[in-house]
């Protein structure tokens, strides 16, 4: 919105010295308003670190709760390898293998290559999902229970994609 007719708004005209410079300049310059509010914050960190993806994911998460119809593509480029590094260690140290038969501790005997290869795979599309490992567990009545066990990578992933998953 302009100040008057014919004049510029003082939040939008940058302040430019004459030719002259310092010494008695030819023209006079109008002044620059500063921003208002908190225009100096970002609400995201520059560099791309847990906190900034967490914080993309949740908005993400938070888009995907208003809007049920919408569908979200391309949305793994937020995942990183210090992401699904972090994501690795807070698994369950003992839970039980899944089809891949692969433990905690066997994984995290070569973590940086192992976590490097699977945010390769996962970058480029190639990454799948193993199906889950099926096991019934008794229940009081004398029925079962069907229980699903995911293999270490597809935890990682689950994990790294949504925190409060697991």
């Amino acid at each position: 919105m302009a100040n008057g007719r014919e004049k510029s708004d003082l939040a939008i005209v940058a302040k430019k010295s004459a030719n002259k410079g310092e010494q008695s300049p030819a023209e006079s310059v109008e002044r620059r308003a500063g921003a208002e509010g908190n225009a100096g914050r970002h609400s995201t960190r520059r560099a791309q670190h847990r906190e900034s993806v967490s914080q993309a994911l949740n908005r993400v998460r938070d888009g995907a709760r208003r809007r049920t119809k919408e569908r979200f593509i391309a949305l793994l480029h937020h995942l990183n390898v210090e992401l699904l590094r972090r994501a690795f260690y807070e698994l369950k140290r003992d839970a039980a293998p899944g089809v891949d038969e692969v433990r905690w501790g066997d994984y995290e005997a070569d973590l940086e290559r192992r976590v490097g290869d699977l945010h390769e795979r996962v970058q480029r599309g190639a990454y799948r999902a193993l199906p889950a490992r099926r096991r019934y567990i008794p229940k009081p009545d004398g029925r079962q229970r069907p229980l699903a066990v995911a293999a270490l990578e597809d935890k990682i992933v689950q994990r790294a994609t949504c925190p409060d998953y697991m």
